[in-house]
């Protein structure tokens, strides 16, 4: 085999040294294996642009198409075509024209095809237990009704493409994308946590945000069962508290939750952004579809638990043409409030959304982020109180208008009037009991290793 020549690069955006530059253009695999004509430094091929990024591609189950790396990590790697495409055969390991190249394959009567054009692996999910060493997050934004919450689990198998905490996972050294949704942090000491929050005597009761970072019935949760627990603590001390989920999981606490609202100490939420099915297995796809969250909401509000619709987030040519529609089915189902959030892309999130859309709706990318800018003063995210949540001029206007004659048509409230309308007089501070150290915690799915830390970085 003949080695193609090195070449420095000459500007910012080359290679730099020690890459290897291939012909632009290889017309056979000839010019490579065999008596090709020499080609020197001076060779105007070697010229030509040689690496060409790989076309993304999504993965089934999983909502971001790359392990996209995060903003602390020194190095940035990108995958590239560097013109030696690998060939595999149509058949499984042990025929004769398995991985095998084009000319190979069909001297052995087999069909050869590109790898690239396969599907990505399936990538397993992993939950890693660690033990926190606060539990209770505190905020003071005037843009959330809210200013304490808890979150038991950093990380999300649900994969929400748009999903605000992706950031989270590059301070744990990992990407916010496919790590973030296949690689889930369990705070399994958050019950015992809390009780010893809630025990303090500085303590000062308000309502509770339940899994506003990370959803608390996340797949994993149906085996922890951190989130029960934590309700658990909150039922018998009598403190109110606010869930927001896209999981049918819920339901199954519903005994807990029923008593608690019958003391006004509980609203629940349901986050539905589409009604059309296909684009929410992409969007948002190991959480439950949608027409299970409008079951969710049913059951709920049958079992007197009052709950709110979150349209959330509204992207618009994607999710937004539906708004009203979410409104009214939510209505339908029982839903008594209602709220709207416009597509926030902080930090990692916007390329990761943009890879998304080119990977999902490429006719429309373009359409779709010119869209987003113009409500965020011409760039992909503002981050600033009072417009991070709806956006600003012409477009964020029509949108909000929209849904206010809409709410006030169909006879929701807004979203905040759940948290004012919960009880914080049946509020008394628990008991405390011990835990032994090392004390066993349930059995979890595969894949399941211990922490190699003691303690939690506080995110928000």
């Amino acid at each position: 085999m003949r080695h193609i020549p090195r070449k420095m690069a000459e500007d910012s955006c080359a290679p730099g040294p020690g890459f290897l530059r291939l012909p632009a253009m290889v017309t056979s695999r000839m010019q490579i294996y065999g008596n090709e004509p020499d080609m020197s430094d001076d060779d105007p091929a070697i010229e030509s642009p040689a690496f060409i990024p790989q076309p993304l591609k999504a993965r089934k189950g999983r909502g971001a198409v790359s392990n996209l790396q995060g903003r602390y990590e020194a190095l940035a790697r990108e995958a590239v075509d560097d013109g030696w495409p690998a060939l595999e055969a149509e058949h499984p390991p042990g025929d004769p024209g398995h991985d095998r190249g084009d000319e190979d394959a069909a001297a052995s009567g087999t069909s050869g095809r590109r790898r690239e054009d396969t599907q990505p692996a399936a990538l397993k999910t992993e939950v890693i237990e660690e033990r926190a060493k606060t539990i209770l997050t505190r905020n003071r934004s005037p843009d959330v009704p809210f200013s304490i919450s808890l979150n038991p689990y950093r990380g999300c198998e649900h994969g929400c493409i748009y999903c605000l905490a992706r950031p989270t996972h590059s301070y744990l050294g990992l990407s916010p994308g496919l790590d973030f949704e296949s690689k889930i942090y369990a705070k399994i000491n958050a019950p015992e946590l809390l009780r010893q929050e809630l025990a303090k005597k500085s303590y000062i009761p308000e309502p509770i945000a339940l899994g506003v970072n990370t959803d608390a019935y996340q797949p994993c949760e149906r085996e922890l069962r951190l989130t029960r627990r934590v309700l658990g603590v909150l039922h018998e001390c009598g403190h109110p508290a606010a869930l927001i989920t896209k999981s049918s999981l819920i339901e199954r606490d519903i005994d807990l939750l029923r008593d608690m609202a019958a003391k006004r100490l509980v609203a629940a939420a349901v986050t539905i952004t589409t009604l059309d099915h296909s684009i929410s297995r992409t969007l948002e796809p190991r959480a439950a579809a949608p027409a299970r969250r409008l079951r969710v909401i049913r059951t709920l509000t049958d079992a007197g638990i009052p709950v709110g619709v979150s349209v959330a987030p509204v992207i618009p040519f994607i999710t937004e043409p539906e708004l009203e529609k979410v409104l009214a089915a939510a209505a339908e189902a029982g839903a008594v409030s209602a709220g709207y959030v416009v597509l926030r892309l902080p930090w990692e999130v916007s390329p990761l959304f943009r890879q998304w859309l080119e990977a999902h709706f490429p006719e429309r990318a373009q359409r779709v982020m010119n869209r987003v800018r113009e409500m965020r003063g011409g760039k992909d995210y503002d981050a600033s109180f009072g417009r991070r949540m709806h956006g600003e001029g012409v477009w964020a206007d029509m949108i909000r208008q929209r849904f206010e004659k809409c709410v006030t048509r169909i006879g929701l409230d807004v979203r905040q009037d759940r948290f004012a309308a919960l009880d914080i007089s049946h509020f008394s501070p628990p008991l405390l009991r011990s835990v032994p150290a090392g004390a066993a915690f349930p059995a979890g799915r595969g894949g399941r290793k211990a922490a190699k830390t003691d303690g939690q970085i506080e995110l928000f």
